[in-house]
């Protein structure tokens, strides 16, 4: 049976293109959102952008019978419509004292489901607390789901373990050309493209990864980058998707602590010469209800405190050679030449991606959305970094199963141009270690 479902704004906020994944059911949008998205279509962040795209596509849309029976969307059988105010129901007067848009956007949807007698009438919104509400008043109410991870629990690891291999071959891979045939090691040939293998023989080991394009397990090498040597295995694995020419994006989850961005610093560095640019990015998500406009200062100042950790880390690679020494004056004189940017993300959309090493941190901040507009603005020779934590969010309407991060590993696992590594063990001491496990 056909349903109804009573879109809030966040919802657009967070996927601008939101109306065509309910396939032939209804759709309808109180006036209040207009008037909400309205106060969201100046400025430069994606949810500015994600409200004007809304708009224009309603526009596109709009005649006299979005507010009297809807408009079909995508020639399908589903309609869209747009439900004026209605006086305030007792029920909600009873309930809620003060009365704000997201109360009057529940009034609307209290309306539409009480007329359908709250038969198929389901809110969608990515407000937990929304949700709660409307609950309370008999309205049933969903999460907004359509690109989200299922079994967050077996994502992708980008990392395999494999016991009793033969002898030989782990002496092949320590001779040259240091490679293996696939079919000696994993005879239903269930390994990934790039996917990383630990390849065991009783004392003896070997690191590894399948490289899709010649169909062979290559071995790995610890190699230092830009003072930068990796602690263990899984940083190794890192490291090496990072700096292969032949891997256009690489993703990188983990704790905090366990060196993601620093490892992804130093991959930028030491490739450099193959760059017009390097970006380091991470999306602003203001913290304690402080945000940009609320600090003093210009936009430089106001910016600081979200980029430092970037810079932080810049500090360590820098601090690993002697002040005077020409690799620590290089990395002073690539951001004086604006060589090295760091800046939000919001303040990348518009730019030309094209041949830059583009470090994106904290991606798990970033809507499903917001990494394919990263991704899609690739040019030729770029390469893509996204790094973070997924069980470690800011973002008010993003969880591990729905940020981009998580989204990107489990749709591009597989991919020849994508590799993937996920860091377990912590790096930065045995106190963020000890904390980081039990508390």
């Amino acid at each position: 049976m056909k349903k109804i479902f009573i879109l809030d704004t966040n919802v657009i906020l967070h996927d601008s293109s939101c109306i065509h994944e309910f396939k032939d059911n209804n759709i309808y949008i109180p006036i209040t959102v207009i008037e909400e998205l309205d106060k969201f279509k100046k400025g430069n962040s994606v949810i500015n952008c994600n409200a004007r795209d809304f708009l224009r596509s309603l526009d596109a849309l709009s005649s006299d019978k979005i507010l009297n029976g809807g408009v079909p969307i995508d020639n399908g059988e589903g309609k869209i419509s747009i439900v004026l105010d209605v006086p305030l129901f007792e029920k909600i007067k009873e309930n809620f004292i003060e009365i704000t848009p997201d109360i009057k956007i529940l009034n609307i949807a209290y309306s539409v489901a009480k007329k359908h007698k709250f038969k198929n009438v389901i809110f969608v919104t990515k407000d937990v607390n929304l949700r709660l509400r409307a609950r309370s008043i008999g309205l049933k109410t969903e999460n907004y789901n359509s690109k989200y991870v299922e079994n967050i629990s077996e994502m992708y690891t980008g990392l395999k373990v494999i016991e009793n291999v033969q002898e030989d071959v782990l002496e092949d891979l320590y001779q040259k050309p240091y490679e293996t045939q696939i079919s000696r090691i994993d005879e239903n040939k269930s390994l990934l493209c790039n996917e990383n293998v630990i390849l065991k023989n009783g004392s003896k080991s070997a690191l590894a990864f399948f490289d899709g394009m010649s169909k062979t397990i290559k071995r790995i090498q610890p190699r230092i980058c830009s003072g930068i040597k990796p602690r263990n295995s899984e940083q190794t694995f890192a490291l090496n998707a990072m700096l292969n020419p032949d891997i256009s994006l690489v993703t990188i989850s983990g704790k905090a602590g366990t060196g993601k961005t620093l490892l992804a610093l130093a991959a930028a560095l030491e490739t450099k010469r193959y760059y017009r640019q390097i970006f380091i990015a991470r999306p602003v998500v203001p913290l304690s209800n402080k945000d940009l406009g609320f600090l003093p200062g210009d936009v430089a100042s106001k910016l600081d405190p979200y980029m430092q950790p970037l810079y932080d880390n810049l500090s360590v690679i820098q601090n690993h050679f002697n002040e005077n020494n020409s690799h620590s004056k290089q990395i002073k004189q690539l951001i004086e030449e604006d060589k090295i940017v760091i800046t939000p993300i919001s303040y990348i959309r518009g730019r030309s991606i094209v041949k830059v090493f583009f470090i994106v941190d904290e991606a798990q901040n970033l809507t499903p959305h917001e990494v394919k507009t990263i991704i899609t603005r690739a040019g030729e020779g770029t390469k893509i970094i996204f790094t973070g934590d997924i069980f470690q969010i800011d973002h008010p309407y993003l969880d591990s199963q729905t940020n981009g991060l998580a989204f990107i590993i489990e749709k591009m696992k597989g991919q020849k141009v994508y590799a993937h590594m996920n860091l377990e063990k912590g790096e930065r001491s045995k106190l963020a270690e000890l904390a980081s496990k039990i508390l």
